[in-house]
């Protein structure tokens, strides 16, 4: 008996249909009924065949969003050593060049802060990823050995929402890598 590629099934349509149905194939419930008799099942009704992972809506996201990935808007704090503020700005402009979603940048000699969205899944894709950033530039832009001391991750709604409310700070510049 040869080996048969995933895809439609004999007498099937291409479009595959997942369902929840015990005793399928590598399960270690015994087999019964007409298929251990190696007969054909019958055609199982399509209201009975139900979903994996039905939309509730209480995923992720707002109800009836897909799951898929959304912005987020980060503000990276770091903190450390005095160092030289044209090697910082010089660093940090190197970031934002790297990084295509950023947005400002303010710096003094011993901290700085990054504004800038991150497209993730949700906000702990959003919140890891963002976490690894200076670490994973320290090296690439020439950023000083500091530490994360702060982090804030909103979605974009609740980010507009605020600037819209005045509790918000608008980027001045996109881009813009600027001293305290």
């Amino acid at each position: 008996m040869g080996r048969r590629r995933d895809g439609a099934l004999p007498g099937a349509t291409a479009e595959r249909r997942l369902s929840s149905i015990g005793g399928g194939r590598g399960s270690a419930e015994p087999a019964e009924g007409p298929a251990a008799t190696g007969r054909p099942a019958p055609a199982e009704p399509l209201d009975t065949v139900r979903e994996l992972r039905p939309d509730t809506g209480g995923g992720p996201g707002p109800a009836g969003t897909p799951d898929q990935a959304r912005l987020w808007h980060v503000v990276l704090s770091v903190a450390g050593e005095a160092t030289g503020l044209s090697e910082l700005r010089a660093g940090l402009e190197r970031l934002a060049h790297d990084h295509s979603f950023f947005l400002t940048a303010r710096y003094a000699a011993d901290h700085a802060e990054i504004r800038y969205w991150e497209q993730a899944r949700d906000l702990h894709d959003a919140a890891a990823i963002a976490l690894r950033l200076w670490g994973e530039h320290k090296a690439t832009a020439n950023l000083p050995p500091w530490e994360i001391v702060g982090l804030e991750v909103v979605d974009r709604p609740t980010y507009h929402k605020r600037v819209a409310e005045g509790f918000g700070e608008p980027p001045q510049r996109p881009g813009g890598v600027q001293p305290y």
